[in-house]
């Protein structure tokens, strides 16, 4: 078995990588999310819809954009929304916490995450939210 940093004994865990296909997970090197054992890490989520098309100006509805790209992540990693034990929500507007807010209690109303809300600036002008998850599969 190998040994770790202070000689004892690792186990040896699988690293599942899941992509969503966008060109800018390889020229940035990362991935949509990584699955490592039971835990699972998802990346800054942007409302990015099919062929670069415009997202809607209200964050509301680029909120529910992000999450519904964050559920799909975790069902591929084995996971649910319930699985979610912190998200960190990434607005470029303070007073769009309300609307991104409503977006996450209603995704998130029986798993009830850990969460940080950050005002700042995101890549493209044209997004109003960006959102992060981590989930623990819990053996049910």
């Amino acid at each position: 078995m190998p040994k770790g940093v202070h000689g004892a004994d690792t186990i040896p865990v699988e690293r599942q990588r899941i992509s969503s296909g966008a060109a800018f997970e390889e020229r940035v090197g990362y991935s949509r999310a990584v699955r490592v054992g039971p835990q699972i890490w998802i990346s800054g989520t942007a409302p990015i819809l099919p062929g670069d098309a415009d997202p809607p100006d209200d964050a509301y509805e680029q909120a529910r954009i992000c999450l519904g790209i964050v559920a799909l992540a975790l069902g591929e990693a084995g996971a649910t929304l319930d699985d979610v034990v912190r998200t960190r929500l990434y607005v470029t507007r303070a007073d769009d916490i309300d609307a991104v807010g409503r977006a996450h209690r209603e995704t998130f109303a029986s798993a009830r995450p850990a969460t940080t809300a950050i005002v700042t600036a995101l890549l493209d002008p044209r997004w109003r939210v960006e959102i992060e998850a981590d989930a623990v599969i819990v053996t049910r």
